[in-house]
């Protein structure tokens, strides 16, 4: 692999002046460049076999090379951005070092080499029609903002999809957080048990509501709350449990509404990552006073940012909803009940939510595809883990996450550069929140093993629905490779 390659050293606007892309040609070590116009259109190719052509017939050399000169290839070899692998092999076998991947108007999205064939992002959204047709009735009725027909939608279908609760739609999966642990009362003083490994949001919501974050170590089997540690740190302080259903893996949900129970305690279930799984074949997101989802880009359904609390009690949900309206009275305009906040969804962002969720099941099945693609291809790999699996829990299919045995931090993050060369957009797994500096202060002070290992061992892998087998195929392939090179 030349680390020299990318696209800015591929694709240069014409004119350009031709030592310059001779150089060019030299820095990508694939001898060859291509030209594009102002909007990115492929105009033509320029190779080192071109150049020494042009050197050998045109007397004087040319400074620049020009849209109508005659000594480029004006027919370049191309394929759709969206085409199957096979296609670009077939290429490559033609010894054809470099294919720019085009759109339907011959603009450069890509490009494949034989060491990188194409970027794979983490996950990409999947927006339709049906999406586009909502948004568009959203524009031209002008219910644009945080009032409309498709906020009450968007929450009667979500409580209709998790078989219960009051859902209330927020502007994330952060604000979730936040405003359920407000309208249960949950604020200055008060400690939150919250998962040492678990993304910043968790903490953070805690914080900003001024509680006091409890941190504790995860289970090794499940990488969710460690129950005999929440157990350990209920105090005459502690108002509430927040388990993470982490990468979509269900925490011991059963087992945490008991301890709640005993010790009267609130639960906010932390969500973001699990909408479609299942603990017990009951759906995650039913049993926490306040739970709480994530409709972020690469969530199961998006609505761009934007989140979702469902809480048990209506009048509670009642109450979230004039809190996330600044606590404007809903019958006396400008009174406030209560020094609230803005969280509110727009209409634009819950008509595509609406959209998206009469399209989970289908997105649930891409997805798992996609996840037992990938186990086919590492489940005999001696290097590697596969995400917890349990006979009382089916994961959400959020992420495809492998935890890499014997490796460092530092030899993970190598992997991960080589990866990224390679065109996968590969990420490391959550950093365990008592070693980042805003955290500190709230670690008791342990080591928290568990997560501490996880937090240097796990990798994630594209998981978008939309890769095909033979793509996996590929993904798994190169990530094994680079697993042999640093052994």
């Amino acid at each position: 692999m030349n680390i020299n390659i990318n696209i800015d050293n591929l694709f240069v606007e014409l004119p350009i002046d031709f030592k310059e892309a001779l150089k060019t040609i030299e820095i990508n070590g694939l001898g060859i460049i291509f030209f594009i116009d102002s909007s990115k259109k492929l105009i033509g190719s320029f190779s080192d076999g071109d150049s020494r052509r042009v050197i050998l017939k045109e007397t004087p050399l040319p400074k620049m090379i020009e849209k109508n000169s005659n000594f480029y290839n004006k027919k370049p070899h191309y394929l759709p951005f969206n085409c199957q692998i096979s296609e670009i092999w077939t290429l490559f076998h033609q010894n054809i070092k470099c294919v720019p991947l085009v759109d339907n108007e011959m603009n450069v999205v890509d490009f494949s080499t034989p060491s990188r064939v194409r970027k794979f992002p983490i996950l990409q959204p999947d927006i339709g029609d049906d999406e586009i047709n909502n948004l568009l009735e959203c524009a031209n009725t002008g219910w644009i903002s945080s009032q409309g027909r498709f906020i009450k939608e968007f929450e009667i279908d979500f409580s209709g999809y998790l078989n219960g609760g009051h859902a209330v739609a927020v502007s994330s999966g952060t604000a979730a957080l936040q405003l359920g642990m407000l309208a249960l009362g949950i604020g200055a003083n008060d400690e939150v048990i919250v998962p040492n490994f678990t993304f910043g949001a968790s903490i953070n919501a805690i914080i900003h509501v001024g509680a006091i974050p409890v941190l504790v170590d995860v289970d090794p089997e499940t990488w969710t709350l460690s129950l005999r540690a929440v157990e350990k740190a209920i105090n005459e302080n502690t108002k509430a449990i927040m388990p993470v259903h982490l990468y979509g893996q269900a925490a011991h949900i059963d087992e945490i509404n008991k301890i709640a129970k005993n010790n009267n305690l609130h639960i906010v279930e932390d969500c973001a990552e699990a909408l479609g799984g299942t603990y017990k074949e009951r759906l995650i997101g039913r049993d926490g006073n306040a739970t709480c989802f994530s409709f972020f880009a690469n969530k199961l359904i998006t609505t761009g940012e934007g989140g979702m609390v469902v809480f048990k009690d209506k009048k509670i949900a009642d109450k979230a909803k004039i809190m996330r309206d600044h606590g404007m009275s809903l019958q006396k305009k400008y009174w406030h009940e209560f020094a609230g906040v803005n969280f509110r969804m727009t209409n634009m962002q819950a008509a595509i939510g609406v959209a998206q969720l009469k399209r989970i099941d289908s997105f649930l099945s891409e997805r798992k595809s996609v996840f037992k693609r990938y186990d086919k291809n590492f489940k005999s790999n001696d290097q590697l883990s596969l995400l917890p699996n349990n006979r009382w829990s089916e994961n959400s299919y959020w992420l495809y996450t492998i935890l890499l045995k014997e490796f460092t931090e530092q030899k993970r993050d190598k992997l991960l550069k080589a990866l990224s060369g390679r065109g996968i957009d590969a990420r490391p797994g959550f950093y365990p929140l008592h070693k980042m500096p805003p955290y500190k202060k709230y670690s008791d002070g342990s080591d928290y093993p568990i997560s501490s290992f996880l937090g240097s061992s796990l990798i994630n892998l594209p998981s978008s629905p939309s890769l095909s087998s033979d793509e996996v195929d590929h993904i798994a392939q190169i990530v094994i490779n680079e697993l042999e090179i640093l052994k």
